[in-house]
This record gives structure tokens, C-alpha cells and sequence, in this order.
């Protein structure tokens, strides 16, 4: 067995020469880069929660007409109904607008940062810490899928 058979992988080992503060940096930019994900998908849930809301105001329209309230009905049909929720825009445009701009630069940036700095490598700071936590030799403390541990 090899000299890392009991540590991670390659592509989660840090490269020869890379320091502490370049991995504590990579590290902190992936994690800001984990809270975007998590915005983004918050950000696709307003999409389809206020698309969800628009298609039941037909239903409302209906009822208040059904029921004799035929101004209340008209004004929300008019006013509400199909309504930009940003000027301009309807949600999926600003989904669209967020993935084509500040989503894909800040992947990007990331990206490169790895592809410069560490050979593109991923969760260096995450796979030392497990390192540092685990129990080898325990169960359910392997470095790896498939490892002795």
C-alpha cells in the first residue's frame, strides 16, 4: 500500500508548496461560493412560489367574479395579474440575469483561483480537516470510499 493509503485521495491532497494561508483562502472562497449556491436556490424557489402565486390568481379572479365582486376581480386582473415583480422583470429573468452575471463570474473566479494555485483541486481545507478529525482505523472513519481506514 502506498504512503497516502490511509489519507485522502490525490485530487484532495494539497499540492507540494502550497501554504496554509493559500489553502485557508481557497477554503473561505468555496465557502462563500456554498452560500451563493444556497441564495441561488432560494432565489429559483421565489421563481417558482411567485409563478405558483400568479397562476392561482386566475382562480381568485374567477371566485371574486363568481361571487359578484366584479371590480375587485377586474382590478387584480388588470393590476396584479402578470404583473413585473422588478421593474421590467419577471422572476425568470432575474434568475436568468443572476446565473448569467454574478453566479457564473464568482464560479469562474473560483475555478480559477484553483486551476492557478492548486491544479483545480477541490475541498482542500474540507479534506485536511477531515484528517485531522477522523479515528483511523475506526469504522465509519475511512479517508476515502473503498479505504481500510
Amino acid at each position: 500500500m502506498g504512503q497516502h493509503a490511509d489519507g485522502p485521495d490525490e485530487r484532495h491532497r494539497r499540492p507540494a508548496g502550497v501554504s496554509d494561508g493559500t489553502v485557508e483562502a481557497l477554503g473561505k472562497l468555496s465557502e462563500a461560493l456554498e452560500a451563493v449556491e444556497r441564495a441561488r436556490g432560494h432565489l429559483y424557489s421565489l421563481h417558482q412560489l411567485i409563478g405558483h402565486a400568479d397562476l392561482m390568481l386566475d382562480d381568485a379572479v374567477e371566485l371574486f367574479r363568481s361571487a359578484g365582486h366584479g371590480d375587485i376581480a377586474d382590478r387584480i386582473g388588470r393590476d396584479l395579474l402578470g404583473r413585473n415583480v422588478i421593474a421590467g422583470r419577471w422572476t425568470f429573468q432575474i434568475v436568468e440575469d443572476f446565473d448569467d452575471g454574478y453566479y457564473a463570474l464568482f464560479r469562474e473566479l473560483d475555478r480559477q483561483a484553483r486551476d492557478e494555485l492548486v491544479h483545480g483541486r477541490r475541498h482542500l481545507y474540507e479534506a485536511e480537516m477531515k484528517e485531522r478529525r477522523r479515528t483511523r482505523g475506526r469504522p465509519g472513519h475511512e479517508a476515502r470510499p473503498g479505504a481500510d481506514g
